[in-house]
């Protein structure tokens, strides 16, 4: 019987996060560990802020100096993620990391698989809210939800040009 995966807090250097999420996931990726350390998490929350007189959204880390690592705890995965750079050491006894239960991971929002809707579909015509090609109309080629992208036929100059953009980057008209 395989084990379950469950979540782990690691502790890094502050200001690390993100570095020691890449470093996690490029290892997983090189050494093909994708069974034992399955995601890696830095949560984050966008909040607006006010510079130079306008205001916009940012990214803020909700709990600096940690990553979330979904992983089947194992010497070998627990090796890994110990020694990667930047990282301190795991939440919990030093002896053995604590995973978090299904209520704290609930809670954090990492179970929860939300699914996304779309006010728009393959055929419909769309205004490009972003990117280089903001203002242009387009018809909906392909969607993709898991690399939250869509393709989207632009007519230029007489032609048809394929576009690619992030799901927020096309309303529909």
């Amino acid at each position: 019987m395989a084990e379950q995966a469950l979540w782990y807090v690691v502790h890094t250097y502050s200001g690390y996060e993100n570095k020691v999420a890449t470093n996690l996931e490029t290892i997983v990726e090189n050494r093909r560990l994708q069974d034992l350390i399955q995601e890696v998490k830095v949560p984050v929350e966008m909040v607006p802020e006010l510079k130079d007189g306008k205001e916009r959204l940012v990214e803020r880390k909700l709990f600096p100096g940690y990553v979330l690592v979904k992983m089947v705890m194992t010497d070998e995965s627990w090796y890994i993620v110990r020694n990667c750079r930047g990282v301190t050491g795991f939440v919990g006894p030093s002896s053995k990391p604590e995973p978090l239960s299904d209520e704290e991971a609930e809670k954090l929002g990492m179970n929860a698989k939300a699914e996304l809707t779309l006010d728009y579909a393959v055929g419909d015509n769309v205004q490009i809210t972003g990117g280089p090609l903001e203002g242009f109309v387009g018809v909906v080629d392909e969607i993709d939800l898991q690399a939250q992208k869509v393709k989207v036929k632009v007519s230029m100059f007489g032609r048809e040009t394929p576009a690619e953009l992030e799901l927020g980057q096309a309303k529909p008209l």
